[in-house]
């Protein structure tokens, strides 16, 4: 049960309720988690940066290495909200997250996800350097950056205990 339930288009102020519904216009719906960041907008215009650093990062590497390396950082601060949405981007792209099939570039880029969420300051300078292999300062920087807007999604989501949104039910991992 999230311990601060998401709030209600009536219950926001004009500020949260403009910057919700330019996420319904956007991506179609405000989330479980956008409507608890709602109750404080700062909070909520901060973590929606996360759209624009997705962005960038796409552009340098692709969907497929960017949802890769997001979902690692997911899956290692064991976030449900956010490793069961990019699980549903991988799935509705035709793979299965529980197998997935990466080359080494995918490989460098997940570990420096799951670095990133372990412990930022211990993270290898041959993991570094891997996952940035080829790319420019602003494009590592970019990558650097997106990771720990992840990881600040993933610690309110598992902070507050936000819900899972029912749109994402079938794409939870079973139960092993």
């Amino acid at each position: 049960m999230a311990r601060i339930p998401p709030s209600n288009a009536e219950d926001t102020g004009p500020r949260a309720r403009k910057l919700l519904d330019e996420q319904i216009a956007s991506h179609g719906r405000a989330t479980n988690m956008k409507r608890t960041l709602a109750h404080s907008p700062p909070a909520l215009f901060a973590l929606m940066r996360w759209y624009d650093l997705h962005a960038e990062v796409v552009a340098a590497l692709g969907k497929r290495a960017t949802t890769l390396f997001a979902f690692a950082i997911s899956a290692q601060t064991d976030c449900l909200i956010c490793s069961t949405f990019f699980r549903r981007w991988l799935i509705e792209g035709g793979e299965d997250p529980d197998d997935l099939r990466l080359n080494d570039r995918e490989r460098a880029l997940v570990e420096f996800g799951r670095q990133l969420a372990r412990d930022a300051n211990a993270v290898p300078d041959e993991v570094f350097d891997a996952a940035t292999h080829g790319l420019t300062a602003e494009q590592a920087v970019a990558l650097t950056a997106f990771g720990g807007l992840m990881i600040a999604t993933n610690v309110f989501n598992n902070a507050l205990k936000v819900d899972l949104d029912e749109y994402l039910f079938p794409f939870r991992r079973e139960a092993t």
